[in-house]
């Protein structure tokens, strides 16, 4: 309870509270003649002269609410509680129901420590009313019930901004880790492609002058794509555009991962059943894990020949195998040893699916993974 009370205490007021609007001077605009007009034309006003003067002045306190809400409470309710004991009885002016909006604004944009202040001071404004014989209780227990019913107002809307801003900033870390996961997919693949060439172009220099030149029209060409993706990524960054824009290449696209299987193992890609209705998050998600996959299985598969790439679908689930003849005594990557199958594995968890590696029976070393059809991000 302590900690509770603390931390309630300790609270801090919610961020960019708006500033003076138009609708606050049309609001003190019309208020200020109103109070005027009912002081000057009622009949039954104690002390009429005190009572305009007290509801008509205490009007512009409305424009400074919510940047400074404890302290409009404070001058706004400790005023009235100096007039109610200088004429012996409240000012009772029907206009004032304005100051219901200084104790919304009190518990809507101040701290946790100006509630507990501004609080102490609205109770014992009330209090010194009863005690002058100016309100009765059943007047009083009516009176605090609006009351309670206003601040009430101003806490809801206070903790629904909070909870929405709380879900904000969780859509925009889910959106860096995505952007991180593609991000590592691009430059791994295309790295991993420069690596693979520049070894064989210099394994073969000696023998073939011509395949160094080879090797570095291939790595010019995968430095081009890698620079392009990685500029597309960081303009979305940079622009702040939603994940809609960014770079998401889908399903169909895999093809070029065999396009470019310029050496090394050779990459064959089928596509079984209906992949063109895909979700976007769930075409580029399989995009993503079968070109990690490919890109393990060039860095990780010894003596290689062959990359299989198979992407099938049924009513309810996508699934996809990618498949290497390497080695299975090679050392492999496992969740532990690096970003990318971990990648692999929060992605597909994401989406309600599954994503698992590990060795073949026989030769090689495969990974499976299998998405909702309907899942989104």
């Amino acid at each position: 309870m302590p900690n509770l009370l603390r931390s309630g205490w300790d609270e801090p007021r919610p961020p960019h509270p708006p500033r003076r609007m138009w609708q606050d001077w049309a609001l003190v605009g019309l208020l200020m003649p109103a109070a005027a007009l009912e002081g000057i034309l009622r009949p039954d006003v104690p002390w009429r002269v005190l009572s305009v003067v007290v509801a008509v002045g205490l009007v512009p306190t409305l424009l400074w609410r919510r940047t400074r809400p404890l302290l409009m409470v404070a001058i706004a309710f400790g005023t009235c509680g100096l007039a109610a004991l200088v004429v012996g009885a409240d000012v009772q002016l029907d206009t004032m129901v304005y100051l219901l909006l200084l104790a919304y604004s009190l518990f809507r944009w101040g701290s946790g420590r100006d509630i507990v202040l501004g609080s102490a001071i609205v109770v014992a404004r009330i209090c010194l009313s009863i005690a002058l014989g100016s309100l009765s209780l059943p007047d009083a227990i009516g009176g605090f019930a609006v009351l309670f019913s206003v601040t009430a107002l101003g806490a809801a809307l206070r903790y629904r901004a909070r909870s929405r801003s709380r879900e904000l900033d969780q859509v925009k870390l889910l959106e860096r880790e995505r952007l991180a996961r593609d991000l590592h997919d691009t430059v791994a693949h295309h790295v991993s492609a420069m690596a693979i060439r520049a070894q064989a172009g210099l394994a073969t220099s000696t023998s073939q002058p011509g395949a160094a030149t080879d090797a570095l029209r291939v790595i010019e060409a995968e430095a081009s794509r890698a620079l392009t993706e990685m500029r597309a990524m960081v303009r979305v960054l940079r622009r702040d555009q939603p994940a809609d824009l960014a770079p998401n290449p889908r399903v169909g696209d895999l093809g070029q991962l065999a396009g470019r299987s310029s050496s090394g193992p050779s990459v064959e890609v089928e596509l079984v059943g209906d992949l063109d209705d895909l979700p976007p998050s769930v075409g580029t998600a399989i995009y993503r894990l079968a070109q990690e996959s490919v890109t393990n299985a060039r860095r990780h598969a010894r003596h290689a020949t062959r990359i299989e790439v198979r992407v099938a679908t049924d009513a309810t689930s996508v699934h996809l195998r990618v498949s290497d003849d390497g080695d299975t005594a090679s050392v492999r990557p496992t969740p532990s040893h690096g970003y990318g199958l971990l990648g692999m594995i929060e992605r597909a968890d994401l989406l309600g699916g599954t994503c698992e590696a590990g060795p073949n029976p026989g030769r090689g070393w495969t990974v499976t993974a299998v998405l909702p059809r309907d899942a989104s991000a």
